[in-house]
């Protein structure tokens, strides 16, 4: 239940446009559903500002179709992370305008926001062409936010000059390999800076996890490491931090 919603049943109330009965009707699933295989957070826009955002991995396509089509009732728009192409199959027939980033592997449902000039921006920037699904999460997830997002891909650490004259309030630094762009972007920089490290690299890479350490690692100041690949959980974290 986003705070749109909530709101808009509020004002109805008060203008005696909506009876205290339908307003409770309205207000029955807070602050969770449970549908049998899923408890939806129907509160979570009210605690932290966003709402629930489904995970699709490891749920079948009619599972996510079914979560969805009760949460359309309550939240204006809904994101899907690590979704299939059969997944936003399913969910076309519930919410026909949903939208299907391939490379991101995200599906969102309704219209996405204008994000608010004086917010700032948060700059995404990868290592490498290959980094660029999970740059592409974390750049969907903040624009759906509210954010502005500026793109800045392939800079590589023999590349580091393309990031000269950009500006921006945080940084997301998508990186495999040895993850080494994260410590000199930090180095650079005034700006807080997230690094992701991704499993990108050669068998020596262990899947992300030299990356991983190389970041958790770094000398340089001012950085903050999330999860492998994890780009929804970067742009979560940038999100937070442009609202202070």
């Amino acid at each position: 239940m986003d705070v749109t919603y909530l709101s808009d049943i509020l004002k109805k109330v008060s203008e005696k446009s909506m009876d205290v009965d339908t307003a409770l009707e309205s207000l029955k699933h807070l602050p969770y559903e449970d549908i049998g295989y899923a408890n939806i957070d129907q509160h979570r826009n009210l605690r932290t500002g966003e709402a629930e955002v489904i995970f699709g991995q490891g749920k079948t396509p009619e599972q996510i179709a079914g979560i969805v089509s009760h949460m359309m009732h309550d939240n204006a728009r809904i994101l899907v992370t690590r979704a299939s192409a059969e997944a936003y199959e399913a969910v076309k027939a519930v919410a026909p305008e949903a939208v299907y980033e391939k490379l991101s592997k995200i599906i969102m449902v309704g219209a996405m926001p204008e994000p608010k000039a004086e917010k700032g921006t948060i700059a995404v920037v990868t290592a490498g062409t290959s980094d660029i699904p999970v740059a592409e999460e974390a750049a969907l997830t903040a624009e759906f936010f509210g954010d502005k997002v500026d793109r800045v891909y392939d800079v590589g650490v023999a590349g580091i000059h393309r990031l000269f004259g950009k500006s921006a309030d945080v940084i997301i630094v998508i990186a495999g390999m040895e993850g080494a762009l994260a410590s000199v972007v930090g180095g650079l920089v005034e700006v807080p800076v997230i690094a992701v490290p991704t499993s990108v690299g050669y068998g020596a890479s262990f899947g992300g996890l030299a990356a991983l350490l190389s970041m958790l690692n770094s000398c340089a100041n001012g950085i903050g490491v999330v999860n492998i690949d994890n780009g929804y959980g970067a742009a979560c974290l940038a999100n937070k931090i442009m609202k202070r």
